[in-house]
């Protein structure tokens, strides 16, 4: 018992920097893609999580890496590259980087997901894989700059307290707002039409991570290493990590759409 809990106090006691979009956020995530569901892919969705949800599956992947049996999947949450890239060329680094990452990590996942061939458990285990990595990977400073470590070398001060740009991105933001992860979904989803859903599943997973990287080289820019982040900072921001969300939401809910549906 002593053994299984020491993961499980380090992951209380781990900075927020490891928790993209934290919980409510991936939550919301999650809640959002249910409501973009159609009818036949949530029967289906619903046949694999049995009693639970995609809102309270989205975080396993997070809680699971600190224990050996999620040891491996610690380089799925994210996709770092060199700073300064244009479109072209950041589609090639993606491509070119062919090491576990969360693009790599998406497509093998989702390819478990569509194979009924495979044992329900691993199927399920990669539904949970998948409504992780769409959130994480909108989430800008998941497809930040290798050389700073997606923004964890940027030391910055934020409400009197030291902290990293990456980790303001993580939870900073969504715990200044104070809603719950259902507030969250049902205020961000309200405004979200028909055509622009069909836009967003239309785009492709690589282009997910150009959106973030593009929002991560403003965001670089506007606080670099040293700055006392004011209260300024969040309806600055606000719309930028709502759509962020919602996006998630709504793009997760097309790939289990495609893949049930």
């Amino acid at each position: 018992m002593r053994q299984r809990l020491l993961p499980l106090l380090f992951l209380l006691l781990s900075p927020l920097s490891l928790w993209a979009w934290g919980v409510d956020g991936h939550r919301a995530i999650g809640k959002i893609a249910e409501h973009h569901l159609t009818r036949q892919a949530r029967e289906r969705v619903q046949q694999l999580l049995g009693t639970e949800s995609l809102a309270l599956v989205s975080t396993w992947p997070d809680e699971v890496r600190y224990y050996p049996e999620g040891k491996e999947s610690a380089p799925w949450h994210y996709v770092n590259t060199a700073s300064g890239l244009n479109h072209e060329q950041y589609l090639g680094a993606l491509a070119a980087q062919t090491g576990p990452n969360a693009y790599n990590a998406l497509q093998t996942q989702l390819a478990v997901l569509a194979d009924k061939s495979k044992p329900q458990a691993q199927r399920l285990e990669a539904l949970k894989y998948v409504v992780h990595i769409v959130g994480d990977i909108h989430q800008p400073l998941h497809a930040g700059h290798a050389e700073d470590k997606g923004g964890n070398d940027v030391k910055l001060k934020y409400r009197g307290r030291d902290t990293n740009l990456h980790s303001l991105w993580d939870s900073g933001l969504i715990e200044y707002q104070g809603l719950s992860y259902t507030e969250m979904a049902r205020q961000y989803d309200c405004a979200v039409r028909r055509p622009e859903v069909r836009r967003l599943q239309a785009t492709p997973p690589a282009e997910w991570l150009w959106e973030s990287y593009q929002a991560a080289d403003q965001i670089y820019r506007e606080a670099p290493d040293g700055t006392d982040v004011n209260y300024n900072y969040f309806p600055a921001h606000a719309v930028l990590m709502r759509q962020r969300i919602e996006d998630a939401g709504v793009r997760l809910a097309g790939l289990l759409n495609g893949i049930f549906g």
